[in-house]
């Protein structure tokens, strides 16, 4: 069976890899990193609009091959939503088949990192300014709820993210399980 597949995705610098990360741990499952600052970290130049596809191939394989090693669920630290995102901002354009991707390779679950985290220089990073990280921010946010897919928005510190992360999985979990289920009114 495969395993029920979870998006991070968020803005730059808002603890997408840690809670990735954390989650993986929690659970005992594997987590795709985001592809693209191995890629990047081995340019001896800026990175480009083509880049950008070569990324997004990166991207899908490591989430293949890692899906293989996931009982039952398994963390992806991004998705091609990010990749189009950025690259419709970045360039005006976006490369016909990542689109096509975009709409077929949607997660089970997404998790949405706000804003709320200090910003953390770093050379892949590109935008600090807080007007551009809500932008971003609400992006992401309006691709999540045309998906139709369920999602939780992670807010609060490095704990309160992971709380918060837990019981939405756990609940999306348990529906999945059980979706005829109905809580009663009055029982906790």
């Amino acid at each position: 069976m495969p395993p029920i597949i979870i998006s991070i995705i968020g803005p730059e610098s808002t603890g997408k890899s840690t809670l990735a990360k954390d989650l993986a741990q929690h659970y005992g499952e594997p987590w795709v990193p985001e592809y693209a600052r191995e890629y990047i970290d081995k340019l001896d130049r800026p990175y480009n609009y083509d880049d950008l596809s070569q990324i997004a191939k990166g991207q899908l394989l490591l989430q293949e091959k890692l899906a293989k090693k996931s009982k039952n669920l398994l963390f992806w630290d991004t998705d091609l939503q990010v990749i189009k995102v950025w690259s419709l901002h970045k360039y005006n354009k976006l490369h016909p088949w990542i689109e096509e991707k975009c709409q077929t390779q949607l997660p089970h679950f997404y998790i949405l990192t706000n804003i709320d985290l200090p910003w953390e220089p770093d050379p892949q990073r590109e935008h600090p300014d807080p007007k551009m990280r809500l932008f971003f921010f609400n992006r992401y946010l309006q691709i999540i709820q045309e998906s139709k897919v369920p999602y939780t928005i992670a807010r609060g510190n490095r704990k309160q993210r992971l709380e918060v992360c837990l019981q939405a999985i756990e609940s999306y979990i348990h529906k999945k399980r059980n979706p005829g289920f109905k809580k009663k009114s009055g029982n906790p």
